[in-house]
C-alpha cells in the first residue's frame, strides 16, 4: 500500500450546517461526513472581516476535532463587506431588503475563509478568497420580490448566490466561482493535496 493509500483512509470531515457546501464539496468525488459545529459566531471588536471569517473557519474545525482523532476536518465561513463594514446575516426581512438596497449599483466584497486541519498531525492550513460582487442598480420592488421568494434571511449580505441571487449582480470578480457560494474548491484541492489526498487520484 502507497503512502498515498494509507493518509488518504483519513476520514475527511465537513464541519458545516449549510447544504450548499455540502453539495461544492460533492463535486470533487470524496466520501465525507457532515457535522454541523455548535458555535458562538459574535463579533470581538476591534476585529477586521477576514480576521473574523479565518477565527470561525479554525473554530469550527476546531470544535468537532474530538469527535475525529484520525481525519482531515474542512470548515469555512464567509461574510460580505461593503464600505470596510460587514454586512451580517439580516435575520429578518426588513433588515434583508434594507441591506440589499444598501448595496444596490455599489460593489461588495466577499471573503471566505478556508480551513483544513489534520487531527492526526495538528497541521492547520488557512486561506481566505476575496470576491468582488458588483450590484445592478435594483428598484425597491425588484428588491422586495426577491427577498420575499428566497428569504436568505440567514444569508452572509441577504443574498444567496447559488440561487436567484445572481440575478441581482451585473458582475463578479473571483478566480474561483464556488467562493461565492461558501467553499473555495481550488485552494481545497491544494490543501487535501498537502495532506496527501489527491482527489484525482481517489476511486
Amino acid at each position: 500500500m502507497s503512502k498515498l493509500d494509507v493518509e488518504s483512509s483519513q476520514t475527511v470531515v465537513l464541519a458545516s450546517s449549510s447544504v450548499y457546501r455540502r453539495q461544492l464539496l460533492t463535486r470533487l468525488g470524496i466520501p465525507f461526513v457532515v457535522v454541523s459545529p455548535n458555535l458562538d459566531e459574535r463579533w470581538l471588536d476591534p476585529e477586521t472581516p477576514s480576521g473574523y471569517v479565518q477565527r470561525l473557519a479554525e473554530m469550527k474545525a476546531g470544535a468537532v476535532r474530538h469527535h475525529y482523532p484520525d481525519a482531515l476536518i474542512i470548515a469555512s465561513d464567509q461574510v460580505a463587506v461593503l464600505d470596510g463594514q460587514v454586512l451580517r446575516k439580516p435575520g429578518s426581512r426588513e433588515a434583508n431588503i434594507e441591506q440589499l438596497l444598501r448595496a444596490s449599483g455599489r460593489r461588495v466584497q466577499i471573503l471566505t475563509s478556508l480551513c483544513v486541519l489534520n487531527t492526526r498531525t495538528g497541521c492547520t492550513q488557512v486561506d481566505t478568497v476575496l470576491a468582488t460582487v458588483h450590484f445592478r442598480s435594483l428598484s425597491l420592488h425588484q428588491i422586495e420580490c426577491y427577498v420575499s421568494r428566497e428569504q436568505p434571511f440567514d444569508c452572509a449580505g441577504g443574498f444567496k448566490s447559488e440561487g436567484l441571487g445572481v440575478a441581482l449582480f451585473s458582475r463578479v470578480d473571483v478566480d474561483d466561482s464556488s467562493t461565492i457560494v461558501g467553499l473555495p474548491l481550488i485552494p481545497l484541492v491544494r490543501m487535501l493535496e498537502n495532506e496527501q489526498l489527491d482527489v484525482l487520484s481517489t476511486s
